[in-house]
Order: C-alpha cells, then structure tokens, then sequence
C-alpha cells in the first residue's frame, strides 16, 4: 500500500537552483512537509535575495556555481528553463550534490543520458522531478493495475491541454528556450504511457507548430509489442479536461481533471459498476512526495534503487521525445550540440 509521506526529517539540506514560479512552489512543499532548504542561487543577488527573504532561506546565493560550492548544501533542485536542466545537472553532480532535475528531465535523450552516467560514476542521486508519479493516487493506480482488477490493460488515453500566455517571450512560446507543448506539457502523458506500458515498439505523431517554430499542439499514439495502444495529446493554446483513461478488459479507470494532480479516480467493472472510487488530499500541491523519494533514494544507496522511475527510464522517455519530434520537425539548438560525456 501507498508509504510514501511525503514528509522529510530534515537531514538533508536543499539547495534551490533557480526562482521562477516553479521553484517557489517545490519550495513552498519541502519547507511545509519538515525538509531543509538551506540555500537559493540565481544568476543575479536581487532575485537570490527577494527569493531567500520570501521563503526564510538562511542563504542567498548571486551564482549558480556559488550555490552548488556550498558544503551546507547536499541536494540540488535545478528548476530553470528546460534548455539550462543539463549543464546545471552536469554542474552539480561535479560539485558532489545529488540532483532533482525539474521535467523535462533535459532537452533531448543524449543530453538525459550524460546526466545519469554521471551520477552512476559518481554514486549520486539523480531524479527527475516528474511529481505526478509519486502522488499517492499513482501509487494506488498502479496497485489497483497489479492486481489486475480490470483485467489485461488494453489502452490508455492521456491528455494534457492548457490555454497558455500567448506572450511570444513566454518561455513556452520561445523556441531558445525549448518552447513547445511537447516538452513541458506533453511530457506528462508521454510518462504515464511509460509507467503504465513501458518503451513502445512504434510512435505515430502528428503537430501543428506556431509561427516561432514551437509545437502549438501535438498528438501520437504509441503501439506495443502485445497491441496495446496509448493515445497521448497536449497543446499549450487551448484548454481540455485534462482526464485520463486506463482501459482493460474487464474494466476501466477514470481519472478525473487534472489527472496528473492529486485528484480522484473510480475504478469500474464492466458488469458490476464501480468497485472503487480512490482520493487522498495531499498538502499544497504535492510536489513533496518527489523529494521525499530522492531523499529515500541517497538512504538506499543510490539511483540503482529507484523502483517508480529509474534513471533509464528518464533516458527512455527523452528518447520517445526525440522521435515524435523528429516526426514533427521540431528541433532545438541542443539536438546539434556535441556530446559533453567524453
């Protein structure tokens, strides 16, 4: 059964790399559930400082590099835009942090892929901050799965649609800074088909892309080896009820809006109706559970004894990234860059 708290006694000291609205949002969890968050760094001392005085950080930092030197700090949490989640990875696991890398984990696979063969050859955490899978109604989903309650699971259907800022500076809209709805919206569903199926065996996708060469909206349908099939779709313009549907044969779960929130779900049976209907409230937004998983992760020795989403498994999911946009023709700066692994 669900074991995971979410809470911390405090042992390990976080770091905050980055101030944007997401970073203010882990924060905000971690101080809430008893973890110790030490230490926030920005590329400037006004934003380091207004950060650290909203939150009562003790230390404020006017660098990246300053933030990840500091022997106060054990753990990073990298939330700047998704083009920066690698280099700053990469720099604190050099530095000797473990690493909860926000999602996109990185840009493409390759990148993904050097940043967990780091912290394999440096026997460092590293996780990427897909908070979803660690609320407590995954957790049960994927019990309720196990025990094949609605049989053999056929499909799942996922969507992720949200009406964005249109700002063309907005970083979804700025194809610099890996834009798109693909990367931070479609990512979500891309995941779920993973934890559900795995790695498909064939991916369709298809796309429309705005004026600044970002994708507006983007479906596939991934196929497996046994003809399971996951329908997958988000846009960044337009707003859906961002549900999602596990179907077996012998019945279906209805997870309702938003489903990658900490929502309800009811379990059915084709001919017996509802078997159950699952909600547990969780503190703020839940962005907790993830941190209190990498914490679990240093005490057990390592990313080696990830069980929910294993490090190959963040490579994997960057992999079927990269193939619905080279189906799409959305390419970003990162994709021709040399490798920083040798």
């Amino acid at each position: 059964m669900i074991q995971n708290r979410g809470t911390s006694n405090g042992h390990f000291r976080w770091g905050i790399l980055g101030t944007g609205l997401i970073a203010g949002i882990q924060t905000k969890d971690l101080i809430a559930n008893g973890f110790t968050v030490q230490a926030v760094g920005s590329r400037t001392p006004e934003a380091s400082l207004a950060f650290s005085a909203k939150f009562n950080i003790p230390t404020a930092h006017d660098s990246y590099e300053a933030l990840v030197a500091d022997p106060e700090v054990d753990v990073i949490y990298v939330a700047t835009p998704h083009t920066f989640h690698h280099a700053h990875a990469l720099l604190a696991l050099n530095a000797g942090k473990h690493v909860l890398v926000e999602k996109p984990f990185t840009v493409n696979a390759r990148e993904a892929r050097e940043v967990v063969d780091l912290a394999k050859a440096t026997g460092l955490v590293a996780l990427e901050a897909m908070w979803s899978r660690f609320l407590p109604h995954m957790i049960r989903l994927r019990e309720i799965l196990q025990e094949g309650t609605i049989g053999e699971v056929r499909k799942i259907i996922a969507s992720h649609n949200q009406n964005a800022s249109q700002d063309p500076s907005h970083r979804l809209n700025d194809h610099a800074l890996g834009g798109g709805a693909l990367l931070d919206l479609g990512i979500y569903p891309v995941s779920f088909a993973f934890d559900i199926f795995g790695p498909p065996e064939v991916i369709r996708a298809s796309s429309s892309l705005t004026p600044a060469g970002v994708d507006r909206q983007t479906a596939a349908i991934f196929e497996y080896s046994k003809g399971q099939q996951a329908i997958i779709d988000c846009s960044l313009d337009s707003t859906g009820t961002n549900s999602a549907t596990v179907i077996g044969t012998t019945g279906w779960i209805d997870i309702e809006s938003t489903w990658y929130n900490a929502t309800t779900f009811t379990v059915f049976a084709t001919d017996k109706g509802v078997l159950e209907r699952f909600y547990r409230p969780v503190k703020g937004r839940g962005m907790q559970f993830q941190a209190a998983e990498l914490e679990r992760l240093i005490l057990a020795g390592g990313s080696a004894a990830a069980t929910i989403l294993p490090p190959d498994e963040t490579v994997a999911v960057m992999l079927a990234m990269d193939s619905i946009r080279r189906q799409i023709g959305l390419r970003y700066e990162a994709d021709t860059a040399p490798s920083n692994s040798g």
